[in-house]
């Protein structure tokens, strides 16, 4: 009984008080496109073995409203796929060259992530244009004709030295259907974008995949070096922008999206077992204290339903259905059936279990795989 109420009431809380995290609607800009871009924006994109993609990426933001005010910085970090020659393919295609800089990394420096590094590399270049702004996005971005107008004057709305949009997730496959929409429904639960945008409260987020930021609150903050061992980099980010002073705004779009797919479990599986354990700063305390909460909360309100008194079943039918409200705006955000809500429990016990596997892959020096590099073992702290 005492879990129950404590079940029930924990989705009280997280409908009621916990900053508005599942009213999706309310996360995105109002803000009209800026029509005027004073200045440059330099465009910073680190890319390995991305050629499958990068043509998408580079194209969307040579077609942008504001694209004369935009100069772009590939990356290249040691690809062997191509990716450079499909960054400068799209850009001559565009009839475009002259905008377009790809830059051939170095080896990684150590101490540094790989992205943070590439990323490092590409501020590097980019600052000599000395830019209004800089735009830092991924490969796999594909930007929707007004985003960056969308971003700029969102920014410059109410000053905000950091704006990120969490872009569309791509979500077509029955994997993604079940654990995509679950994910941005975890990441919202975990940085509340309204408390984000509050400076009275200490919690700063990010969505890497689109971050506007302002150079002179990044060099305030210390730089892409203050977050170089970083994993979680957008989040870090956001953190050390905030905690200098700056302000940080985090929302969604609808328009602009990913075009990398996950078609399978693993790949997905794979995507949050190499920062899960990371979020929990390697802590078995608190990788415990997360899979009971999340049993606590997402696994409890079923079980409850097969309780021994009615009062049992009440408890677990209304936290379940608490779930199901909270849960709806995000599915129906990834215009999926309100039936997918339903599913949540589900995408719960795979989280749980990639967590976990999390935790081995750091324990057994292989955490924070990515692109062939594990940047987060223990033998590392």
């Amino acid at each position: 009984m005492i879990a129950g109420l404590v079940c029930l009431l924990g989705w009280l809380y997280l409908l009621l008080a916990h900053g508005s995290f599942w009213k999706v609607w309310r996360l995105v800009s109002d803000t009209e496109p800026a029509r005027i871009i004073d200045g440059l924006i330099a465009v910073v994109i680190p890319a390995r073995n991305e050629a499958d993609v990068i043509s998408d990426a580079v194209t969307s933001l040579l077609r942008q409203t504001c694209a004369s005010s935009l100069r772009i910085f590939v990356v290249d970090d040691n690809s062997s796929d191509g990716t450079s020659e499909a960054a400068v393919a799209a850009a001559r295609k565009c009839c475009a060259a002259e905008q377009v800089c790809v830059i051939q990394g170095t080896p990684l420096s150590a101490g540094w992530t790989g992205k943070l590094w590439a990323v490092q590399q590409g501020i590097d270049r980019a600052m000599s244009l000395n830019p209004t702004f800089l735009l830092l996005t991924d490969a796999d971005i594909y930007h929707s004709p007004d985003n960056i107008a969308k971003l700029v004057a969102t920014a410059n709305a109410a000053n905000y030295d950091l704006v990120s949009f969490m872009v569309r997730l791509h979500c077509c496959s029955f994997a993604e259907r079940l654990l995509i929409p679950a994910f941005v429904f975890f990441f919202f639960m975990l940085y509340p974008p309204l408390w984000i945008r509050d400076n009275k409260k200490r919690i700063a987020g990010a969505a890497g995949g689109c971050m506007l930021v302002r150079p002179s609150a990044l060099k305030q903050s210390g730089g892409i070096g203050a977050i170089r061992g970083e994993i979680i980099d957008d989040c870090a980010l956001a953190g050390i922008i905030k905690r200098s002073g700056g302000r940080v705004w985090l929302g969604v779009t609808d328009a602009t999206h990913s075009t990398r797919m996950y078609s399978s479990f693993s790949e997905i599986e794979r995507m949050i077992a190499r920062t899960a354990f990371n979020q929990l700063h390697h802590s078995a305390l608190l990788l415990l204290g997360a899979l009971v909460g999340l049993g606590i909360a997402f696994l409890l309100p079923l079980a409850l339903l097969a309780g021994a008194t009615l009062s049992l079943v009440v408890l677990g039918l209304a936290s379940w259905l608490l779930m199901i409200v909270t849960y709806v705006p995000v599915v129906r955000f990834y215009r999926l059936a309100w039936s997918w809500a339903l599913t949540l429990p589900l995408g719960a016990v795979f989280y749980m279990a990639a967590t976990i596997h999390s935790a081995w892959k750091y324990w057994t020096g292989r955490g924070g795989d990515w692109k062939g590099r594990p940047q987060d073992v223990a033998h590392s702290h």
